[in-house]
């Protein structure tokens, strides 16, 4: 685990009258997979502690530990500077209306200032009251199709907490970057003459005039691939077991008993 006091600040995940352990602990799961820490409850249904959520956090334990519970919403929020509220229903507040993206801009933005930010998410029933949502500086609503606009609680946390995470870190993990370098000219360069020594000799390039640009297709089409050195290795060790395996084929062939009174074509029948 690793505690609040050695990462950076990140949004506040406030989440109103939740039902479900169930919802809490999933929602504790992905604010865990992409770097939130911060959970708070509004008057949770069956009260809290709830044993079922960490079973739903799937191992997220530092962030369901350090759940803390409120009265109401304002008590929730009220040491927070900037709050936006997830909602997919138009209310008659007037308020900026955010993507999550454009959220995840202003709430990284208000934190690299030196301000604390949350995200409000309503109970899983009715969504957030007007009320709540009047204590808010913006709503965030997600462009869902219009036939079925409701998320699962845990869902609308894991899109904006994806959103924040872009604004801190929008690489693939480091495991996907450390790949092998491409291979240099020297080794590609043995991988093409191995490969077009081979199909010269099964007489590949035909008619004669066109193995220049048969070549240079050849070798466009291989360089694209950006083979590292142990696939243009690899590559050419299957050339080398081609090569072998047909020579092998010619000899069984010629090795293989003709049938009683076939003969060669170069038999002569003598009467």
């Amino acid at each position: 685990m690793t505690s609040s006091s050695d990462t950076p600040a990140t949004p506040v995940v406030i989440l109103d009258q939740p039902q479900l352990a169930e919802n809490i602990g999933a929602a504790a799961r992905v604010m865990a997979n992409f770097g939130l820490e911060t959970l708070r409850l509004v008057a949770p249904r069956d009260g809290w502690p709830q044993d079922r959520a960490y079973a739903s956090a799937s191992g997220a334990d530092w962030v369901v530990d350090g759940i803390e519970v409120f009265p109401t919403v304002a008590a929730a929020i009220a040491d927070l500077n900037l709050v936006h509220a997830s909602t997919a229903r138009p209310r008659e507040t007037q308020l900026p209306v955010l993507t999550a993206r454009s959220s995840a801009t202003a709430l990284h933005a208000e934190i690299a200032a030196g301000g604390r930010a949350g995200i409000l998410f309503g109970a899983e029933r009715a969504g957030l009251e007007s009320m709540d949502i009047a204590l808010c500086h913006a709503i965030v609503t997600l462009p869902v199709d219009p036939r079925h606009h409701s998320l699962n609680l845990a869902q609308a946390v894991a899109i904006n907490a994806y959103e924040w995470r872009l604004t801190v870190d929008d690489a693939p993990p480091t495991a996907f970057r450390d790949l092998p370098p491409p291979a240099d000219q020297a080794a590609m360069l043995g991988l093409f003459e191995h490969l077009e020594s081979e199909l010269e000799i099964a007489g590949f390039f035909h008619p004669p005039e066109k193995t220049k640009p048969m070549i240079r297709n050849l070798r466009v089409a291989l360089g694209r691939a950006r083979f590292s050195d142990q696939e243009a290795r690899t590559f050419r060790g299957v050339i080398t077991a081609l090569v072998r395996g047909r020579g092998q084929a010619l000899l069984r062939h010629a090795a293989k008993p003709k049938p009683k009174g076939q003969t060669s074509g170069d038999d002569t029948s003598i009467s």
